[in-house]
């Protein structure tokens, strides 16, 4: 581990600052930056001996079980007077289990084990911390490190439940190999099931992961597994960080899920909240010692004023503690692969991004406006995850463009694998909302799906969550709305509405999946179409959970057009597979001609063809190429198994010419259908 720890070398701005001289004049801003970072590392070895040891405090926070069966319990509170243990083991006396309090605001407490040597607390008992504050009060808490917490029916408050499985599960397949192309599925264990119920880990395992493996993802990005209290949350109020949420299912169950992905080549990412913490008190972080601050900032710069919870303290020796170590432990205990981190706009900035349109003027990413404590903490996460774990895989949500989120820390970047790309899916709501197809700007599409960092990597993604949202819709239920419920069968013909949405559907995800980044996301139920909207139960409508689930049994019934959707994804991914174009370097876009409302593009030594014309198609249509050689359809949206027309004939051979055309050395004739696309490959390529 040492030298893992001591392979942090020197800043290296110079290849920054020609890769982008306008970062020049913020030089002394990323040296800055750099040691600070430095900093904390040399105080980290200096004070505990190594990250090592400092990030997985989850092995002496909370209650740990000794090796003869005793228990050790340690928690931070320093506003506290003092604390107690009660629980099911003492029938809930406040008094006869002090902490012995220690310096640094830290309390311990040893119980001994029970005369026939077995452990005092039983697994799957009841616990709660009583903190008695310098004002005299007594609260009842549960600790900031418990592994597993339960609501009981109808109980509001959720309980601290001590897990400690007489058969824990054993992780029996080895992590997957990091991925040369990014494809993840976003998921949401909840809703993934037709039924009218939170659905669990075991569903998901059994009926899902199956499915995902089929679509060729190769990632999952699990949303929601940090415990929440409020479940209309979405899983962004978080109130216990250690504990995967019982709502699902056990610890255990979602130790198999991950492991059963990785059986299937399937990578999992979970997505992290440290943006902030939900201001419940009972049953979360808030006031756990009784003070305003403990785990927070004080007073306003500890309240995020739009989302109503609390701020990190990031400068906060515990609070690093508590965070790097939460990231270890999903790392360890679970297995996940690595992390979407949410929020990252609202930690790099004092103004978290609230009421801020940012234009891209480098001078918004620098000075006064931006929390350094934070940017050093997401330094610090990057490079330990990265350091105990190469293939690590970490994911920025960050919507204000700040510069090098994704370059090696060693470069003063924040260190970030891949940040999302979000003004993709704004795009393609705004061209549905407000534009005719007719109107449809090609150059404006293709800046949008091109318009990203240079050796910075983004994720592509033409929907996720967020545009299903109540008040939002689905892109299918944009493109074919009250249709949908009538007109989806493929034992009638389709309606012109149906026939549009069902075309475009499938042009605006591969368009998206092969121009707009080095990864692609979709969000579970979306890649066949599925209708209408998210929404959770909730008072607002009568905690219903009618829209709190995926209808998968519309792609079961054969006879529905969600299955022509579905296998056109399937083999979209299939073709990225084979051909790479994600791992690739950006394409080059060879035509986008607003009057014929076609878009051409290279990459990967595949060309890709975009008519998205209404009703002209065209024949004998020139369209460049880079290497000369024959080229065949690979893939083809107008497939009649994908709803298409089957207007294009998969046995025609297309022959270069020596044609300089679009600056490329060598040009084709083809055909193209109206609202088609189309992927060449050269015959004479190894793509391998």
């Amino acid at each position: 581990m040492a030298d893992s720890e001591d392979n942090v070398t020197s800043l290296h701005l110079k290849s920054l600052l020609q890769m982008d001289p306008y970062l020049k004049p913020f030089e002394k801003d990323f040296q800055r930056r750099y040691g600070l970072f430095e900093k904390q590392l040399a105080l980290l070895e200096e004070a505990e001996g190594g990250f090592d040891q400092f990030t997985s405090s989850y092995n002496s926070y909370g209650v740990q079980r000794m090796p003869d069966n005793s228990l050790f319990f340690k928690e931070w509170a320093p506003a506290a007077e003092a604390l107690f243990l009660t629980g099911d083991f003492n029938a809930w006396n406040n008094f006869s289990h002090p902490y012995t309090k220690k310096e640094f605001g830290k309390w311990e407490l040893h119980m001994p084990p029970k005369e026939d040597k077995t452990p005092a607390v039983t697994h799957s008992s009841k616990l709660k911390v009583v903190v008695h504050t310098r004002a005299g009060e007594r609260l009842y808490r549960i600790s900031p490190w418990a592994k597993y917490v339960t609501q009981h029916e109808k109980a509001v408050i959720y309980d601290w439940v001590h897990w400690d499985p007489p058969q824990p599960y054993i992780h029996k397949h080895p992590r997957p190999q990091k991925p040369r192309s990014l494809r993840i599925y976003e998921s949401h264990i909840g809703i993934a099931s037709p039924e009218g119920k939170v659905a669990s880990y075991s569903n998901f395992t059994h009926n899902v992961l199956p499915r995902i493996k089929d679509l060729g993802y190769n990632c999952i990005q699990m949303m929601a597994i940090m415990e929440h209290a409020y479940y209309a949350s979405f899983g962004y109020q978080i109130t216990s960080f250690f504990a995967a949420s019982s709502r699902f299912g056990t610890p255990e169950e979602l130790k198999e899920l991950i492991d059963v992905a990785h059986s299937l080549g399937i990578i999992v990412l979970l997505d992290v909240v440290h943006s902030h913490a939900s201001k419940n008190t009972e049953d979360g972080l808030n006031c756990f010692d009784g003070s305003d601050s403990c785990f927070f900032h004080s007073g306003p710069r500890g309240v995020h004023s739009l989302w109503d919870s609390r701020l990190f303290n990031y400068s906060s020796w515990e609070v690093l503690r508590f965070l790097l170590s939460n990231l270890r432990w999903w790392t360890e205990e679970y297995r996940f692969d690595g992390f979407r981190f949410d929020g990252v706009t609202s930690m790099l900035y004092h103004h978290h991004g609230i009421g801020t349109g940012f234009s891209g003027d480098y001078a918004e990413y620098f000075g006064l406006q931006v929390d350094e404590d934070s940017l050093v903490y997401l330094m610090l996460a990057n490079h330990i995850l990265h350091a105990l774990n190469p293939d690590c895989i970490t994911i920025a949500e960050d919507v204000s463009g700040m510069p090098t989120i994704c370059r090696p820390v060693k470069e003063g970047g924040l260190g970030f694998d891949y940040r999302l790309s979000m003004a993709i899916p704004d795009k393609w709501i705004q061209i549905l909302k407000e534009f005719k197809d007719e109107d449809w700007n090609m150059g404006n599409i293709v800046f949008t799906m091109t318009n990203r960092r240079y050796g910075e990597k983004c994720i592509a993604y033409a929907e996720s969550h967020d545009q299903a949202l109540v008040g939002d819709k689905t892109l299918a239920f944009w493109l074919m709305d009250k249709d949908m419920y009538t007109n989806m069968s493929a034992l009638i013909p389709m309606n012109s509405v149906i026939d549009r949405g069902i075309q475009l559907h499938k042009m605006i995800r591969l368009l998206t999946h092969s121009l707009g980044g080095e990864g692609y996301l979709n969000f579970m139920g979306n890649e066949f179409g599925h209708p209408e909207w998210l929404d959770f139960p909730r008072v607002g409508n009568n905690e219903s959970y009618h829209y709190a689930r995926r209808q998968f049994n519309l792609l079961d019934t054969d006879h529905l057009r969600y299955q022509q959707l579905y296998s056109f994804d399937r083999d979209m991914n299939r073709a990225e597979d084979k051909y790479g174009w994600l791992a690739a370097p950006p394409a080059y876009v060879s035509a986008k001609h607003e009057g014929d409302k076609v878009i051409v593009f290279e990459r990967a030594n595949v060309i890709f063809i975009f008519n998205f014309h209404p009703t002209n198609s065209y024949s004998n249509y020139r369209v460049a190429a880079g290497p000369a050689g024959k080229y065949k359809i690979k893939l083809d949206s107008d497939e009649t198994q994908y709803g298409g027309h089957g207007r294009l004939d998969h046995n025609t051979d297309f022959f270069t010419e020596p044609l300089g055309f679009c600056d490329r050395p060598n040009s084709m004739m083809v055909y193209i259908p109206c609202r088609t696309a189309i992927v060449l490959a050269n015959e004479e390529i190894d793509y391998c």
